[in-house]
């Protein structure tokens, strides 16, 4: 009988295999094994999502027990690994002896005989060694120790020391590794902050009131898939984290304005900015992506906004006569998603240490693209959801150098008012381990 390990392991084969969401595909295994109790399917999540957290350190973990060369251990092999010394390190409500027989037991259903024996003996060997590893010296190698401990790639964290210094630089990772609250951007069209904060506690939810802003709320504790909640399928609610509310809040579209958001996505942002107006105006959604394009209109139409209309195109092949005259653009770049490492821990070990750099290319490209479509007074805002400043303020900067007629106005002006502040005076940025939301920049300016 199917059991949460072994899903969890399918699913992480899966993703070794394939560029997967995790999310997306723990929704999909669990509507296809709706057997499983809610003890499993919690275990289910809790699995994968600690394993992905984690990876590098038990990977660290298996190369200090093992005697085969790391690159001779099979990537299948790994993962039941992983998944074993996840439980055996890091859980305490499972009984070691009951991970590792899950473990052989994997292992002997799908591998030859003799590396059941294998993994037998790396689990039992780390059991033995308790807490008594042999770390990487803080003094010494301190982006080594971090990202061993931390469980990042070492490359990233050559990137951040020098900026933030080795104190903050070990709470953000240590932040990175911790389950992001799940936050409720509240439809003002259809009810308000005080009624959903009342259906969720009715539902049994810990449900507050977000620090930050007046129309978010946090929910801390064990998750629900909100999804399927009636205030959800009602579109009082939608599911996004408040530093991404805050760049709606940055664009500060004003109603009968006609936007243009490019990069759409799912629309997250767009029906933010369709609320903010009031549903009065006219918003322009583009995306490469038809399929998310097709999820964006079924969204707006679930939350009442009727101003959005969708165009599926590649923003740099756009006739720039055509796109013209807009009040506002948002240009919400891809990234190398490094400020969502809370929701999608995979992230850092998908990513190479080129990838930045030519990220910070294409971005740089559409926000010159960009431009051409704002009038005369009009605003441009850049964003991303990564915290390194080659795809941060290096593009801003080189922006400028091209633009002198765009003026940048500073964030500080422009956002609502929270202890520590949700920006550095010029742009908005924040960060997991300062503000508990997700690490998010942006930038605004006005053409002269």
């Amino acid at each position: 009988m199917i059991n949460a390990r072994t899903l969890a392991y399918q699913l992480l084969l899966h993703m070794e295999q394939n560029l997967s969401h995790p999310d997306r595909l723990i929704r999909v295994m669990l509507e296809r094994n709706p057997q499983l109790d809610e003890r499993e399917r919690a275990l289910f999540t809790e699995l994968t999502y600690g394993v992905l957290r984690w990876q590098g350190r038990l990977d660290w973990h298996i190369d200090q027990l093992s005697a085969t060369k790391p690159s001779k251990v099979l990537p299948s092999i790994r993962i039941l690994l992983r998944l074993a010394l996840y439980q055996v390190l890091f859980l305490d409500r499972i009984p070691h002896h009951a991970a590792v027989n899950e473990a052989v037991k994997l292992t002997r259903a799908s591998h030859p005989a003799h590396l059941a024996g294998f993994v037998n003996g790396i689990l039992r060997a780390a059991i033995r060694q308790g807490d008594a590893w042999n770390w990487p010296s803080a003094q010494q190698h301190p982006a080594g120790y971090l990202a061993v401990t931390a469980a990042h790639p070492l490359w990233l964290i050559d990137r951040w020391l020098p900026e933030l210094g080795f104190t903050e630089t070990e709470a953000l990772c240590r932040a990175n590794n911790t389950v992001a609250p799940m936050v409720l951007r509240v439809n003002r069209l259809k009810t308000d902050t005080a009624e959903v904060l009342s259906w969720c506690r009715t539902a049994g939810l810990n449900a507050e009131p977000s620090p930050v802003l007046s129309d978010a709320i946090r929910l801390v504790g064990p998750r629900q898939d909100l999804g399927v909640s009636e205030i959800h399928r009602q579109g009082w609610v939608q599911i996004q984290d408040e530093a991404s509310q805050l760049v709606g809040h940055l664009v500060a579209p004003q109603p009968g304005e006609r936007l243009l958001d490019l990069c759409s996505g799912f629309g997250g942002k767009a029906t933010h900015l369709g609320i903010l107006m009031g549903n009065h105006g006219n918003i322009t959604a583009m995306d490469a992506s038809a399929w998310k394009l097709e999820q964006l209109r079924q969204n707006a139409e679930r939350q009442g906004i009727e101003i959005i209309q969708t165009v599926a195109a590649n923003v740099l092949e756009l006739d720039l006569q055509e796109w013209q005259g807009f009040d506002r653009v948002l240009l919400d770049a891809p990234c190398s998603g490094f400020g969502s490492l809370r929701r999608n821990p995979d992230i850092k070990w998908r990513r190479h240490p080129k990838d930045p750099y030519r990220f910070s290319q294409q971005q740089g490209e559409l926000l010159h693209q960009a431009a051409h479509f704002v009038k005369q007074g009009g605003v441009l805002v850049y964003a991303t959801c990564t915290l390194l400043q080659e795809e941060n303020e290096a593009v801003v900067e080189r922006f400028a150098s091209l633009h002198p007629h765009f003026v940048l106005e500073e964030a500080a002006d422009l956002l609502p008012r929270n202890d520590p502040p949700a920006h550095d005076g010029r742009f908005l940025k924040t960060w997991p381990h300062r503000h508990n939301m997700d690490g998010f920049f942006a930038a605004r300016w006005r053409r002269a």
